[in-house]
């Protein structure tokens, strides 16, 4: 894990793991206070929805610095680009596993709060 961490450039994976923690800290959050405040509750589909987008960017940011690095060598073998390919979808990969735990989150809390009423 640390591996793909670093792999997936440590700016844009370190920020993601915030928005995952910050994720998981307005959950427990609201398991312990049970606050039925609908901001702070969109808050974590919001802090999910900027990992995913924070991730895509990444990717795309990721991919125009591999294709910049392709255009300047002559011969690229498919084995290298599939693997620029593959680090570059790293940070993608990761926003979306937080989006949905983000949305898994919330989704919890809003049936909690809904078999509370």
């Amino acid at each position: 894990m640390i591996d793909l961490l670093f792999e997936g450039g440590i700016l844009f994976m370190s920020i993601l793991t915030i928005t995952l923690a910050a994720s998981i800290g307005v959950f427990a959050f609201h398991l312990i206070k049970k606050t039925q405040d609908e901001n702070q509750i969109a808050l974590i589909k919001s802090v999910g929805l900027f990992a995913l987008v924070f991730g895509i960017l990444g990717q795309f940011i990721g991919l125009y610095s591999a294709l910049q690095h392709i255009s300047q060598v002559e011969s690229v073998s498919s084995a290298m680009l599939a693997a620029g390919i593959r680090v570059s979808s790293i940070t993608s990969i990761y926003g979306m596993i937080i989006f949905v735990l983000s949305y898994l989150m919330w989704f919890t809390i809003k049936l909690i709060h809904r078999s509370d009423q």
